[in-house]
């Protein structure tokens, strides 16, 4: 097994692209270098720039790998939603002259109002039909044969609360339906976790389209009571759902074992969904010391 650790700007606060008061770019690539990192996502459209030389620059002057990014994909929509298709496949097209290997797909964000509402209490009649599951395939289906066939990238699926693929069943339906040759899994053990799911056994069972990972800790405790208050996702991540690496209740030594039976051989990107600047953040974040802890965390428990 060998795993190579990245991190992302969302651990500065860069959650999505429409996201207030984040840091400048220069200023978070200068903390990914000074906490210990190699390489590092994209971050939101439009975070860093697409400008290939510029882009390039900045990276190669702190010795950084550009890996992948969090990308945003209507799964039902596909096409259909022409801004959010545009931007995947612009990003889709800087990654590939970076000489990425992966494309991370998420499904729309917090568009419908009963998923964005019921983050972490998702039910079979809040999900798709037999048919609309049918349908989402179809579109990444399409979509990552273009991003093969033209481009010489993969997707890996990433699940999160909030969009259309955030619990055990959705992932199954999903992954059942899309091509096992051009769509993986990004697994993030904690989103998994905030949908209701068991992180190892998911790995267990999709270990084969297991290609990239987003390493994240959740915490249970925290999660329940967001939940018990009908909280979303936001309030989720202001209350410390998503705390540093080792201080939650993610099985870490349970998700090893599996990696190393997988002997799985690639990237994970440590990932901690923070809120900077605002008045209803509960807890008090420093995102540099975040980072350098993370990655201590990661050296010492799991050897990684």
């Amino acid at each position: 097994m060998n795993i190579n650790i990245a991190t992302a700007p969302v651990s500065w606060g860069v959650l999505m692209k429409d996201t207030p008061n984040v840091p400048p770019y220069t200023e978070v690539l200068d903390g990914i270098q000074a906490a210990g990192y190699t390489g590092t996502e994209l971050g939101p459209y439009g975070y860093l720039p697409f400008d290939i030389s510029k882009l390039r620059a900045e990276l190669d002057s702190r010795g950084l790998q550009l890996i992948s990014a969090f990308t945003i994909f209507n799964f039902v929509q596909g096409k259909k939603d022409e801004v959010v298709y545009r931007e995947a496949f612009e990003t889709m097209q800087v990654l590939a002259a970076m000489g990425c290997e992966y494309i991370v797909l998420s499904d729309a964000l917090f568009v419908v109002e009963n998923r964005a509402r019921r983050a972490g209490r998702i039910r079979p009649q809040d999900s798709l039909s037999g048919a609309q599951w049918d349908l989402a395939a179809q579109n990444v289906n399409e979509f990552a044969h273009i991003v093969h066939e033209e481009y010489g990238m993969k997707c890996a699926a990433h699940p999160h609360v909030g969009g259309y693929l955030e619990t055990a069943f959705e992932l199954d339906a999903f992954l059942a339906r899309t091509n096992p040759e051009l769509v993986g899994l990004c697994f993030d053990m904690a989103h998994i976790a905030y949908g209701g799911g068991d992180p190892v056994a998911v790995l267990d069972k999709w270990r084969d389209r297991t290609w990239y990972m987003h390493i994240k800790e959740c915490n249970n405790a925290v999660r329940d009571q967001v939940l018990a208050r009908e909280g979303d996702y936001f309030d989720g991540v202001q209350a410390g759902v998503f705390p540093e690496l080792g201080q939650g209740t993610i099985n870490w030594q349970g998700i090893r074992r599996i990696l190393e039976e997988m002997n799985y051989q690639g990237w994970g990107t440590v990932e901690q969904d923070i809120l900077l600047d605002t008045e209803l953040t509960t807890i008090d974040i420093n995102p540099l010391e975040s980072a350098k802890r993370n990655r201590a965390y990661l050296r010492r428990e799991l050897g990684w």
